[in-house]
């Protein structure tokens, strides 16, 4: 099928939760990609995120074919070895506990709640039950997690919501503390808030909460499911904020590819839950797991300190072209902001017309790049990027 006639299916057959950009991709190749009229772009999306080591990763793609091969799921109700593997990895790489395997960031959200809400029930009865989360956070689209997201824009239509959560101002010590009062059993929040606009959190912040949270038996929820895997420039961004969290979500990049969500327990958590509290029919799956060992053996301090130095060389080139105001994040996790009089939508865009694909994150354009990205790959969606922006 041409481009055209896969968008006109699309548009009859596909419920239109998204609003796509016209693009029909074909085939990829690490950072670089063709559509079906072979067209050639240059992406810094890595599918928001997911693609951690680009398309089409040849130890990756053998990893998985090797495993469905064999075993392509097998359900909880019975042991995998893949599964025991990944969660020995992450455990060890993250100096958390255990790990319970989903499907999604969202489902690794839904059940970090479940964690802290037990926990809290168990020790101190129903009544301490309250998650305070950052205004301005996303956390996921399922009735909890939305419900957990610190937007406005994301609470409508599906009431009523599930109920006590509360929201602090990101970054405000003092306000935030005086949240932690005693129904409070657990506080979630995201190191740099992703699709609340690419904005990091201050080190300073994060640890003062992190103390009086552990001062108080108040859970720490990290939120790591867009900046973990190594997108930071360490395998989780916590690791660069002397913090140790009771729950950690994961998902997005740990799979390569495929759909994979965690939940990560610390010492406090680990056994919190018992059989029948939680439950995923396609959980630790074989294959998707094999992907997600195979990704795991490639992160290491090497790869991490190639991250790290290609974002600071992103954000060094990039601060310097036309129209841009300044470029935050952490590692290859950026958000570029841009002059008054031009918007993320329009120059995201004029970029995919000239073959370079970016996303947005409300005011700002949000660019994560596969952590393979070479470095011809790179200067190319560069170059992309400043002849466009000077052009505009």
């Amino acid at each position: 099928m041409n481009a055209k006639t896969v968008m006109e299916n699309d548009a009859k057959y596909i419920a239109h939760a998204y609003a796509r950009n016209p693009l029909v991709l074909e085939k990829g190749k690490n950072a670089t990609a063709w559509d079906a009229d072979g067209k050639k772009y240059i992406d810094f999306t890595s599918g928001i995120g997911v693609n951690a080591l680009g398309w089409a990763n040849e130890g990756w793609v053998e990893a998985v074919t090797k495993q469905l091969s064999t075993l392509q799921h097998t359900s909880n109700v019975f042991y995998s070895e893949p599964c025991t593997i990944a969660a020995k990895m992450i455990c060890e790489k993250s100096g958390m506990k255990k790990v319970f395997f989903a499907n999604s960031g969202a489902e690794a959200n839904e059940g970090v709640i479940k964690a802290a809400r037990k926990y809290s029930f168990t020790k101190y009865g129903p009544q301490r039950r309250t998650i305070v989360a950052l205004e301005n956070s996303f956390h996921g689209r399922t009735m909890a997690t939305l419900s957990a997201t610190g937007q406005d824009v994301f609470h409508q239509y599906f009431f009523p919501f599930v109920e006590d959560f509360k929201f602090a101002k990101a970054n405000d010590t003092e306000g935030t503390i005086a949240m932690l009062t005693g129904e409070v059993c657990a506080v979630m929040m995201e190191m740099v808030q992703g699709e609340g606009g690419v904005m990091p959190l201050d080190k300073e912040y994060v640890k003062a909460v992190y103390d009086y949270c552990q001062a108080h038996d108040i859970l720490l929820i990290v939120d790591e499911v867009q900046t973990g895997i190594g997108r930071s420039g360490t395998f989780f961004s916590y690791q660069q904020f002397d913090i140790q969290p009771d729950l950690v979500s994961c998902a997005k990049g740990l799979g390569g590819g495929l759909p994979i969500g965690a939940v990560l327990f610390g010492e406090k958590t680990e056994d919190v839950f018992g059989p029948s509290d939680h439950g995923s029919t396609f959980g630790g799956n074989p294959a998707v797991c094999a992907g997600a060992i195979y990704v795991m053996n490639q992160i290491d301090d090497a790869f991490m300190a190639e991250v790290a130095k290609k974002g600071n060389y992103m954000r060094e080139k990039i601060s310097k072209m036309a129209h841009v105001k300044s470029v935050v994040g952490m590692g290859m996790m950026l958000g570029v902001e841009l002059e008054e009089g031009y918007t993320s939508k329009q120059v995201l865009s004029a970029l995919l017309q000239n073959g370079l694909m970016v996303l947005t994150a409300k005011a700002k354009v949000r660019l994560l790049p596969p952590l393979t990205i070479t470095q011809e790959e790179l200067d190319e969606g560069l170059a992309i990027m400043e002849q466009t922006l000077a052009n505009m």
